[in-house]
């Protein structure tokens, strides 16, 4: 008996390794494009509209595929199919890097497929693996994805100057600065691969692939999912144009990517500050309040002061990071089961990131029809105040059941 204990220990332990590392690779492959756009169009002569695409397709992507992953949890196991979204992201990041216009746009969608299917997949895992701990993993793996798009967005200029400086000419330096980003889904196949021998098979509320449909009738489900979509929203226009945004405001390249990667580290930092206590807080409607309005003055901040860009970022960074990993707890604390989290999960992420798929084209296309940033980020301050108010209904003390009738969270845990 007591050999055991050491043995489930490491073995959790290294599950738990396998999750972060999986993590990183989820946001990394989006947030190091942006500071290249400029480049990229420059070398394949692509249009504004084109160049927003290369954000826009991998929302799209998320939209998708989202739904088709729960179901694809429940068929193959969580493991296998988390090992498989992996093999999606390395292999898009290698098209992507082929260096033409074609390339660049499918690599960009596989890509996308790749982090769909974690992205709906890992509450589900945490939930069934991790159901006493789900809001402090939560917050650790959204630290790491924060940690892996700080890393991408930072060093995207320094890596493409020194392929430069390499004189390699097979692909754009560009290219070679995006697929270097591939180490992190090899490595956290690596470390993923002691799963897959494992076989653990998905918990029965995974397997049981009963229809939720009533989730898109139930409004606390679609407060929850309208709570990610403003919050996706906001953060991707912000990931695809802020380094735009601020050389428009007289800042250079390097300065606009080291505020870009600043604001990514500061998407991190809530998981820090919130991993020691968020679990013990039952009401959390006052922190998404505050983590929305934190984001609503860095985006008003931006718009009158853009001298202190570095404390706006910081600000918008903070409370958006903060308002993603609300969001996902939510997904795993308002559900009654593995399986409900998924669907639940599914749907929010579709909803979720087709609407933030728009944010980058419209924003975009504002930008050039007026000459300016003023009215994109005018109206991103009062769609923030609109996220504000989804986050104070989504984040209600209370558990959705098939029957739609709420269920507290107290109830739930006592009937557990």
């Amino acid at each position: 008996m007591t050999s055991a204990h050491p043995a489930r220990f490491a073995s959790t332990g290294f599950l738990l390794f396998g999750i972060l590392l999986i993590a990183i690779s989820l946001r990394s492959p989006i947030t190091g494009v942006g500071p290249l756009l400029d480049a990229i169009r420059a070398e394949l002569h692509l249009s504004a509209t084109q160049a927003g695409m290369l954000t826009t397709l991998p929302l799209l992507a998320f939209a998708f595929f989202s739904p088709v992953a729960s179901k694809l949890g429940g068929k193959l196991g969580l493991e296998q199919a988390l090992m498989l979204s992996l093999l999606f992201v390395a292999s898009g990041l290698c098209v992507r890097s082929f260096g033409s216009s074609s390339a660049l746009f499918l690599g960009t969608v596989i890509i996308g497929a790749g982090i769909a299917f974690a992205n709906v997949l890992l509450p589900s895992l945490i939930k069934r693996d991790f159901p006493t701990q789900i809001t402090t993993i939560t917050s650790i793996y959204v630290l790491m994805m924060g940690a892996g798009s700080a890393i991408s967005a930072s060093l995207a200029i320094p890596l493409t100057g020194f392929a430069e400086r390499l004189s390699i000419n097979v692909i754009p330096s560009w290219a070679l600065a995006l697929a270097s980003l591939v180490i992190f889904p090899i490595i956290a196949m690596l470390v993923w691969l002691p799963q897959l021998k494992r076989h653990t098979s998905p918990s029965k509320d995974t397997q049981k692939l009963e229809s939720h449909s009533y989730l898109w009738r139930n409004s606390s489900a679609w407060q929850i999912t309208l709570f990610l979509a403003l919050n996706s929203f906001l953060m991707y226009i912000f990931i695809s144009w802020l380094p735009t945004i601020l050389v428009d405001k007289g800042y250079s390249h390097h300065q606009a990517g080291v505020i870009h990667g600043v604001l990514q580290l500061f998407t991190a930092v809530p998981a820090l500050v919130l991993i020691p206590f968020m679990g013990r807080i039952k009401d959390k409607r006052l922190l998404t309040l505050a983590l929305t309005l934190m984001a609503c003055v860095g985006i008003i901040g931006l718009l009158l002061i853009p001298s202190q860009a570095m404390i706006w970022g910081m600000l918008f960074g903070f409370g958006a990071g903060g308002g993603f990993i609300v969001a996902l707890a939510l997904i795993s604390l308002r559900t009654s089961s593995a399986y409900q989290a998924a669907t639940l999960s599914g749907m929010a992420q579709f909803i979720g990131y087709l609407v933030a798929a728009t944010g980058p084209m419209i924003m975009g296309e504002i930008h050039e029809q007026t000459a300016s940033w003023q009215l994109p980020l005018m109206i991103c301050a009062v769609c923030s105040l609109f996220w504000g108010g989804f986050a104070w209904l989504a984040a209600k003390d209370e558990v959705i059941t098939s029957c739609e009738e709420p269920l507290s969270l107290a109830a739930s845990e006592s009937l557990s």
